[in-house]
């Protein structure tokens, strides 16, 4: 089973460049929740072909409340921080390894009862009619979301990855389909937050 998560030695090595920002079609990426690396906790991407494109190594429990997401090649692309003295989960987004200007905010709904929303995803950079956003409705649990834009059009989707063969991968192998309307990093950084809101 896992060599149909893990690629070959030589498929190893994209940069990611060409599944972010594409501007056309869709992504369709493999996420393995597992690091590659030895005693860490994190995730591990591929492309639909197979190419290692992102990753996520976290040493010990991963509960400082900093996550950073890496390229194949370990640039940090993403930086995740939990912010502090929140009423409610809210998790910050920045550019590369700045902390000081984030991109964006993912905020844990508040009412979880009676609400297919999940969390709720805000930028910090103003448009024409001021910050726009994405609700992330569905199971986290079951691997069964959809992040929408303000217009309720569906730009990405997190499911699970059909079985190979009859044998079925499990929750800590799922697809992430991001549509071409959404920042590919952006689509990652919306599961990494949701993996430690409902982990």
């Amino acid at each position: 089973m896992m060599t149909k998560v893990h690629p070959s030695a030589a498929a190893c090595g994209a940069t990611g460049e060409d599944v972010v920002r594409k501007g056309f079609g869709a992504s369709v990426l493999t996420v393995w929740r597992k690091s590659l690396l030895f005693s860490c906790r994190g995730f591990t991407v591929f492309d639909a072909e197979g190419r290692l494109v992102f990753r996520v190594d976290t040493y010990g429990s991963g509960s400082t409340g900093e996550v950073v997401l890496m390229d194949a090649a370990g640039k940090p692309l993403l930086t995740l921080r939990r912010k502090k003295l929140c009423l409610g989960e809210k998790w910050l987004v920045y550019d590369g390894e700045d902390a000081v200007s984030p991109l964006y905010s993912v905020k844990k709904h508040a009412n979880l009862l009676h609400s297919r929303a999940l969390a709720h995803v805000t930028s910090s950079r103003r448009g024409g009619g001021g910050a726009y956003g994405y609700d992330v409705e569905g199971s986290y649990a079951r691997r069964n979301c959809t992040v929408y834009d303000q217009r309720r059009r569906r730009v990405a989707e997190i499911r699970e990855k059909e079985p190979v063969a009859g044998v079925a991968f499990g929750s800590d192998v799922f697809r992430l389909v991001v549509q071409s309307d959404l920042d590919t990093l952006l689509a990652m950084a919306i599961v990494i937050v949701l993996d430690y809101m409902f982990r």
